[in-house]
Order: structure tokens, then sequence, then C-alpha cells
């Protein structure tokens, strides 16, 4: 990510870069033909990207216009974050709800209930926010790739956050005396199976019918363009799924990937049917950056603090798993130290290193700097 970051911000604000590009891009080391085609189309995309971007800030703009403009992205920013709180409260409200309820055994539709209510929240708003962004009418292309990430985001991370305190914090009181850590995976599978379906849906009738009302109602003549940055949150809110449900479920990384694989094909029979790319060219290397970015903080990082909150501050169940003689999922580990205290001399040299390495936070945090550094 680090090389990415370089690549992206560093390179790119050095001065004279359209000298640079025109006159040093080319690396003639490439001798096979395919790989200078490519090397030949990147660089006409670099120059597109830097002349349009050029082009953008010498378009004047009268003041009239301006204010129009903040006008309606003060209307829009209203109406995406009202509709995220309300799919927010709703999530809630519905998780509430299916607590309540007297429990049948969870099986069947009432199961399914919670991942449909949220893949379907997700898949109306990120249409909302696609609409809006069309009655906004950006300049930018890289500036209507950003709103479109931040609204998405904001959906997807404020949902995924009232789900975490759903399963760790009213599930984990309500099933007491019941398997817990068997509940959250199971959860967690039919969400990552119901937003599969979601998303094979929207790319199999979704973007053909975008197509239609795009080429017959709207009369444009054209395909609508890629949504670039939705379909990316969606493969990072899978990966996320992926992430929350490791310690409970072991095999959904490899549901994950036979996912993505399927994903990859299927997306890619629609893009080439029913989408065009887009008419404005923009900087994809910055896109690929946040991408990145995205991936590794928000979705990574708010994993692993629910993963470690699970192993540090909940309760394991009581009739099953092989935690359940303890309070936390932590002490498995101190228990286990105690044991090699009292191995023999041969061991001792363990319970020093688990107390500087895990115990002792400030090496962790230390190589952690390191490692972001």
């Amino acid at each position: 990510m680090s090389h990415s970051f370089g690549e992206s911000y560093r390179v790119g604000s050095t001065k004279g870069i359209h000298a640079l590009t025109v006159f040093c891009s080319w690396d003639y080391k490439v001798t096979q033909k395919r790989a200078s085609r490519v090397q030949q189309d990147s660089i006409c995309t670099q120059l597109k990207e830097l002349l349009a971007e050029w082009h953008l800030r010498k378009r004047p703009r009268s003041v009239c216009g301006q204010l129009r403009q903040v006008v309606v992205l003060g209307l829009g920013w209203l109406l995406c974050l009202g509709s995220t709180m309300g799919c927010t409260v709703a999530v809630l409200t519905f998780s509430e709800v299916m607590i309540q309820r007297p429990a049948s055994g969870g099986q069947g539709v009432e199961a399914l209930a919670l991942p449909l209510v949220v893949s379907v929240l997700n898949l109306g708003a990120s249409y909302l926010f696609r609409g809006l962004a069309t009655l906004e009418r950006h300049d930018s292309p890289v500036l209507e790739v950003y709103m479109a990430i931040c609204r998405n985001l904001i959906l997807k991370m404020a949902v995924l956050g009232v789900l975490c305190y759903h399963w760790l914090g009213r599930r984990v009181a309500t099933l007491q005396g019941q398997c817990w850590e068997d509940f959250v995976g199971q959860e967690l599978y039919r969400f990552m199976v119901v937003d599969f379906i979601f998303m094979l849906l929207d790319s199999l009738f979704g973007e053909l019918v975008w197509r239609l009302i795009s080429e017959k109602k709207l009369k444009r003549g054209q395909k609508p363009e890629f949504d670039i940055a939705r379909n990316v949150l969606d493969l990072i809110y899978g990966q996320t799924l992926t992430w929350l449900g490791v310690l409970f479920s072991p095999l959904l990384p490899a549901v994950q990937i036979l996912r993505l694989l399927f994903l990859f094909h299927i997306k890619k029979a629609s893009l080439m049917a029913n989408c065009q790319a887009p008419r404005r060219p923009w900087l994809a290397s910055h896109m690929s950056t946040v991408f990145l970015t995205l991936l590794c903080f928000p979705s990574f990082l708010g994993a692993a603090v629910f993963l470690c909150y699970a192993v540090w501050q909940v309760r394991p169940s009581s009739t099953c798993g092989p935690f359940r003689t303890l309070n936390t999922m932590y002490e498995a580990g101190t228990v286990w130290v105690r044991r090699l205290e009292h191995a023999g001399s041969g061991a001792s040299w363990l319970p020093w290193l688990h107390h500087f390495l895990v115990e002792n936070t400030f090496f962790l945090f230390l190589a952690s700097a390191l490692l972001l550094w």
C-alpha cells in the first residue's frame, strides 16, 4: 500500500508532470509487441487524465453556477445522510424485533430475514445515491467517485456497526445457555450468501434494466457508465464479513474465494454487455490507492477491533466450544503459559516471550508503527 501511495501521490504531484509524461514515460526495456501496446495505452490514458484535470481547472464558472452547485450538493448530502440514518434505525429496530420473537430454531425464512432486510436496504440506498449523483452533475469524475465512496462507505459502516452490536451485545445476552458462537458464525455465513445472491441479481438484471432505461426511455443512445465505487465497496463489504466471521466460522475464507471467482466472471460479462467505460478520463491510480486504504483501515481494522473485543471481553458459551470453562477466550493463552512454566526449564523462555509480546502492548504498538511507516 505504501508503494501505491508513492506512485499515486508523490509522483503525481511532481512539477512538470506533463513534460515528464511525454518525454520520460516510455520503458525501453519493453521489447514484446503486446507489452509495448499495453504501455502505449497506459501513457495515453495518463495524458488524457492530466489534460482533463488541467482543462477542468482552467474552466471558469459564474457565481450563480457555484451557488447552485453548493445548494444541490447540500440537499444531496442531507438526503443521503437521512437515508443512511433511516437504514441504520431500520436495521436496529428489526434486529430488536427478531430478538423479541419466540425462538423457533432459527430455521427457514426467519433465519434469513435480517440478511434479506440488510441486503435490500444496501441495494436500494446505493441506487438512490447513484440517482442523486446523476442529478448533481459533477464536473470532475474524481469528485463524483469520491462522493459515491463516502456515501456508500458511511452507509455500510453504520449498518455493520449496528450488526456488530447486535451480535456481541444483544445476542450474547439473550442466548444464555446456548452456543452463541455458532449463531454468530451461521449468521455471517447467511449474510455472505444473501449478499452474493443480491450481487448476482444486480449484475444480471439491475445493470440490464439500467441500460434499457438509459437507451430506450432517456434516449441517450449509449450504455450507462460502470459504477466503479459501488462495485468495489460491495467487494470490500463482502471481505469485511469474511474477516468478522473467521473466528466463528473458519471456512468462510474458502466461501469468499469461491464467491469472488464467480463474481469476477459474472461482473466481467455484465460489464461488457451492459456498461461502458467513463467518457471523461480520471486518475485511476489515485482511486486504487483509496480503495486499498479503505480495505485496510475501516474494513480490516474494524474487523480486528470486533474480534479483539470478542476474544478479550465477551464470555464464551458454557455449553460448547473449547473455551466453555473460561471467562474469556484470551484466558486460554494465559492457562497455556502457566502450564509451560511448570513444564521444565526447556520451555521457560515461552512465558517470558508471551509476557513481553502479548501482555505488554508497547512492543505491539512499536511493531505496528514500524510496519505502517
